[in-house]
């Protein structure tokens, strides 16, 4: 196509003096030098959305950022996941400046390359490139990637450099509005959850003047095991090829449904081809808890979430989920309970494995747990319901702008949809590099 040419990663590096580079090795990087506070390290699992989710990201001190200089992450580089989930990479922002690139990523840097970081960054987006780079990936049971597979891959793009940063423009500017939407749903969750601790933590609930406190427990609160007031049903257990990104199939609910620390992620969702029975299908507001993580850091399992509207047919758990089916309580109150009284950190540390994290489910309902009378419990539904609908319109809203913006990426990056006469008014960090 005119105007446009074909370079490889490696050669668009060489000539602008940018590099990719693999990130410190084990013997560099112990697990001893981790700490609670510091910089961080970002590893493959902190890359989540094509940002970098710093929720339970590893830090280091000032002293290891020295040494480690090297794998500092600068404005505009790419870091790359090299192992397991292949094509998951962010683009680094003003807050990630001075981060370190962890072990297990690849780092690339442009320099004054031909190409833009952003348009790079959206370009190693596309289905088909994460296909080409998976099908060069070393390893069968872990896929891994090493520098010379990233310097290989090729790259089409428009020779003007204003043309890729339109393209970028407008694709970041869905991304910015679906942050932005993810912040009112933040703030609407903080609320629900606010009200909560008031009436059921600090237990300053409607009338609780006039309720006699028996051994910090209101009088005619219920203390029983957890099996009396909601059951279990298992999820489905399932083959790989019966995992599908074909929206015709049922969809499914896996690990990957969990944010960390809990509530429903949209972008995790997969769809199942294969049988289930009924009742390993869920429906809006149903409450699903996560049985197993992946790592040792345990900001999912014992999770919960809540369900979105999947419409009439619903959504299938997978077996590392399972469905708390409430019995004498508030479907609402139970969601919340799970969010916010601090049973799912008090349930996690259940969970076992060396290299896995599985919690068994019937250690859930053995639990004894207090629970507040049944009329209580639906006041505090009746209160806090409008903010989980406002959320699930939000959040119905969010699936839309990614839509859009997911439907135009490969016309925009194939050059197939012209930006040339647009006249596109770049945020503020991307004017600065605009005019670099």
């Amino acid at each position: 196509m005119k105007g446009w040419t074909t370079k490889t990663i490696g050669e668009l590096c060489d000539s602008g003096g940018g590099k990719v580079q693999t990130g410190p090795f084990g013997s560099q990087l112990h697990e001893s030098d981790y700490s609670a506070t510091g910089i961080p390290v970002v590893m493959p699992k902190d890359i989540l959305n094509s940002r970098i989710d710093d929720s339970s990201i590893a830090r280091v001190s000032e002293n290891h950022v020295e040494r480690l200089r090297r794998h500092k992450l600068s404005k505009g580089d790419i870091v790359y996941g090299r192992r397991g989930d292949i094509g998951r990479q962010a683009f680094i922002r003003d807050e990630n400046v001075g981060w370190l690139c962890g072990t297990g990523c690849l780092r690339i840097t442009l320099g004054s390359s031909m190409v833009a970081s952003g348009f790079l960054h959206r370009y190693l987006q596309l289905p088909e490139v994460i296909q080409w780079i998976e099908g060069q990936a070393i390893g069968a049971t872990m896929p891994n990637l090493n520098t010379n597979i990233l310097r290989r891959m090729p790259v089409t793009f428009p020779l003007n450099i204003g043309t890729q940063r339109k393209i970028a423009a407008i694709l970041s500017a869905y991304d910015e509005l679906i942050e932005n939407n993810k912040r009112r749903i933040a703030l609407l969750e903080k609320m629900a959850e606010e009200i909560y601790r008031e009436w059921f933590v600090r237990l300053r609930f409607p009338g609780y003047k006039k309720v006699k406190i028996v051994k910090g427990v209101p009088e005619g609160w219920a203390f029983d095991k957890a099996s009396m007031f909601f059951g279990l049903a298992k999820g489905k257990s399932y083959a790989g090829d019966e995992i599908t990104d074909d929206t015709s199939h049922m969809p499914f609910i896996s690990l990957k449904s969990f944010e960390r620390g809990g509530g429903y992620r949209e972008d995790g969702l997969k769809y199942y081809s294969g049988r289930y029975k009924d009742e390993q299908v869920v429906r809006q507001n149903d409450v699903v808890m996560a049985l197993t993580d992946m790592t040792q850091d345990r900001v999912v399992v014992g999770r919960a979430a809540r369900m979105p509207d999947f419409g009439e047919r619903g959504a299938v758990i997978s077996l590392d989920t399972v469905k708390l089916v409430p019995k004498n309580i508030d479907n609402t109150f139970l969601y919340a309970y799970m969010r916010h009284s601090g049973f799912a950190d008090f349930i996690k540390e259940f969970a076992n494995g060396a290299n896995v994290l599985h919690l068994k489910p019937e250690l859930i309902i053995k639990q004894k747990i207090i629970m507040p009378p049944r009329d209580l419990q639906d006041a505090f539904a009746s209160k806090v319901t409008p903010l989980y609908v406002e959320t699930d319109l939000i959040g119905e809203s969010n699936k839309r702008l990614a839509m859009m913006r997911d439907r135009l990426l490969p016309r925009l990056i194939s050059g197939k949809l012209s930006v040339e006469d647009l006249d596109i008014h770049f945020p503020p960090g991307m004017a600065e590099e605009k005019t670099a």
